[in-house]
């Protein structure tokens, strides 16, 4: 494999080393055998070497507890972590963070790829910007199960404003429907102030939200992020929003779901957990609400106007399962 030094893969950034290294990479995996190869490589072959990559495997039942070992065996970079049984991809993603040691942290997907240089790029970004940046990101292509280019994408969310309810503000209003930024770089630190990824429909528009009224972001204009879209990714591969709920957190789909007004919700406690001061709170309230309900206003209405049926389909689910 290539983008080993001597040094690294003599164990010297390993789980045990003395010093930790200056960035943790987490990637959660379930059934990924497909595409495992080409993400684990990717991350191996980064410019920049001072980092481990920590593998939280959700009990897979196809070859990726193989390919982890493998890989490994080759990189003492690699730390492999097997859950005994599936915890839903919301626990998986926080294990990964919960089992970091670097100041900056990253989460790789089993099924996308990182250009050569994406962490030195990022890294140079946060060693020339004020420590008020706490996300750092590069620009996307789309690309298929074949890796071939589908469009060019980026999030759009360079959120230099100086206050917490300008970049809030901006961020809703920006929606990031691909979720792109949040495999950007990011401050451990900060990440540790916010809730994680939580178990509901599109948790990253929280954590974003969580992490906007922490600090600001930065956007590397190169495009060093590969975001595969394919048949198994999760809002495909699941194709209705209590198959998403049971794929983030098992029982889930047997609630409720309204996913809009949850995470209309949840930005609510993002705003009252966040430390802040009064008159800025009051701001990202004044930000926020209006935002919301102007950007999501249709599919708030439609989620309400579908109660009914939402609730005979969480009764059926119930009976079903008694």
């Amino acid at each position: 494999m290539s983008g080993h030094s001597p040094a690294v893969s003599s164990g010297t950034h390993g789980p045990d080393a003395v010093c930790p290294p200056l960035v943790s990479i987490g990637l959660p995996v379930y059934n990924g055998e497909r595409f495992l190869v080409e993400a684990i490589d990717s991350t191996l072959a980064q410019t920049f070497a001072d980092f481990e990559l920590i593998i939280s495997d959700n009990a897979s039942t196809d070859t990726t507890e193989e390919i982890c070992r493998d890989r490994a065996r080759l990189d003492a970079r690699i730390q492999y972590r097997r859950n005994p049984s599936n915890q839903g991809a919301a626990r998986n993603h926080n294990r990964v963070l919960d089992l970091a040691r670097g100041e900056f942290f990253k989460w790789v997907s089993h099924d996308d790829v990182c250009a050569p240089t994406f962490l030195e790029r990022c890294v140079e970004t946060f060693r020339s910007a004020p420590p008020a940046v706490v996300l750092v990101y590069p620009r996307s292509r789309v690309i298929d199960e074949h890796g071939a280019v589908l469009w060019d994408h980026w999030d759009g969310l360079d959120l230099r404003e100086s206050t917490p309810h300008e970049r809030l503000k901006r961020l809703v209003r920006n929606p990031p429907n691909m979720g792109t930024s949040l495999f950007g770089l990011i401050r451990t630190s900060a990440l540790r102030r916010t809730r994680g990824n939580l178990p509901i429909l599109s948790p990253d528009y929280v954590i974003l939200a969580e992490l906007a009224l922490l600090g600001e972001f930065r956007e590397v204009q190169e495009f060093l992020f590969l975001k595969r879209y394919h048949p198994g990714v999760s809002r495909r591969a699941h194709p209705t929003l209590a198959a998403v709920a049971e794929w983030q957190k098992p029982g889930s789909g047997a609630h409720i779901i309204l996913e809009y007004w949850t995470l209309f919700v949840h930005h609510l406690v993002a705003i009252k957990r966040a430390p802040l001061g009064v008159r800025e709170r009051v701001r990202c309230y004044a930000a926020f609400i209006p935002s919301w309900m102007r950007v999501w206003r249709s599919r708030l209405q439609k989620e309400l106007l579908g109660l009914p049926t939402e609730l005979r389909r969480v009764r059926a689910a119930r009976r079903a399962a008694a």
